[in-house]
Parts: C-alpha cells; structure tokens; sequence
C-alpha cells in the first residue's frame, strides 16, 4: 500500500481536472449551479440524501456531530450547514492543503483539516455521521480503499451512520474507477447497508437537459442509466 504514491497521483489529477471542467472564468464550469445539467444532478442528489437521512432517523442535525472525509472546498459541508447542521459540530478533511484551504476560507467558522482519510486525525467514536462524496472511486489501490474505510468506521460512534455517494461506472475517466455494491460491502463487513441508484449519467444529462428538464426527470426515475449509488451504512455489531 504506497499512500504516498497515491496522495502524488491524486494531487495531479484533481488539479488536471479543476483546469479542465472549471473553465478559466469562475462559475462558468460544469460544476458550476450555473451549469442546468449540474444543477439537476445537484438537486436531486439532494433529494435522495435529504429523504434518506429522515428516513434512517438522522434528522435532524443541529444536535449531530458529522465529519466529512474529502470534503474538498467546502461544497457538501455549505450543504449541511443549510440543512441546520451546527458549524460548532461540523468539521471536515481533505488530503489536499489547497482545497482545504478553499474550503477554510470559504467556512472560516468551521474545523477543516489537512489530512490523508487513511490517517485521520480524530480520536475514536467522535461523530454521528462521517461521509463520503466520491472519493472512494479516486483511490485506485484497494489496500488504501479498506484503511480509508476503517478510519471513518473508527471515528464513528455506536448508532451512527456512514453516508456514501459515489458512482459505480465512469467509462470516460481512467483516473478513477466505479464502484459496485458488492465492493462497497467488503469494506464495510458486518454493516447494514441501504442502497439508492442515483444521478442520470452525467453525459447524458449534460445533452438532455437543456432542452427538456422533465424528460431527463423521466429518464432518471428508470434508474437504469442511473450512475451513482447513495448509500447509508450502519455497523450492525
């Protein structure tokens, strides 16, 4: 398990990527709200999450302490903080110090922290809630994928939840790799674990909505070109 050699390839790939899909102009990128294709994949990844977290009894969050594993500019955390979750409760880590620094300047008020989600830097049974948002499917060695999975279940506390999304095909980028079901329960044995198919394709989504926001609303609810799972983990023991 070389997490060095990781952290460098990982390093590269998320600044060819923040050039690439970002654009030279702020706010004109494909992950930008700007974006009609972003903002429905935005939307309904909250939806599914917002549903999913009332229906496990999650709700609500003000008296929840939740640790976002990759938490890159504060994106996900700004979410939470909407949905009322306490800024003295929330924290979050990434493993780059340039996105964790975005992500402190953007949320001066929460605890961000610099560090690898194979080290984190947390004692034992500290959160209710630890999430992750596409950052298994970035790490290609396996060997990190299981520590970084131990990890969040040691920094969880009895009763708490892991909140997992992330996609479990994506045939175009070769920096990263999906991950199916059957994988995601071998790094989390002995849990419960409840699976929602989400997220229409983003190719897809990127033609089809803007010229028909229902009918890429449509397609969607089939699930069958869905490319995303949210998934909400439990250890049973």
């Amino acid at each position: 398990m070389n997490t060095g050699g990781e952290t460098a390839r990982v390093r590269e790939v998320y600044s060819e990527r923040a050039q690439r899909l970002h654009g030279t102009v702020h706010g004109t990128g494909v992950y930008s709200p700007g974006s009609p294709s972003y903002l429905f994949e935005y939307q309904h990844r909250q939806r599914a999450m917002l549903g999913r977290m009332r229906q496990a009894g999650l709700w609500p969050l003000d008296d929840k302490d939740i640790l976002e594993v990759g938490c890159g500019n504060g994106g996900v955390l700004l979410e939470l903080l909407g949905y009322g979750a306490n800024p003295r409760r929330l924290h979050g880590t990434d493993l780059l110090s340039e996105r964790a620094g975005v992500a402190h300047e953007r949320l001066p008020h929460l605890s961000i922290s610099c560090a690898s989600g194979a080290f984190l830097p947390y004692p034992d049974r500290s959160f209710d809630i630890a999430l992750q948002f596409t950052v298994f499917s970035s790490i290609l060695d396996r060997g990190i994928c299981y520590t970084v999975a131990n990890e969040m279940r040691r920094v969880l506390r009895p009763g708490g939840a892991i909140l997992w999304y992330d996609f479990w095909i994506n045939p175009i980028n070769k920096q990263t790799r999906g991950i199916r079901p059957a994988e995601i329960r071998e790094y989390f044995p002995g849990c419960r674990i409840d699976f929602d198919r989400v997220t229409l394709a983003p190719p897809l989504a990127r033609r089809l909505v803007p010229i028909t926001w229902f009918g890429a609303l449509l397609l969607e609810k089939l699930r069958i070109l869905n490319t995303h799972y949210f998934a909400i983990i439990r250890p049973i023991d």
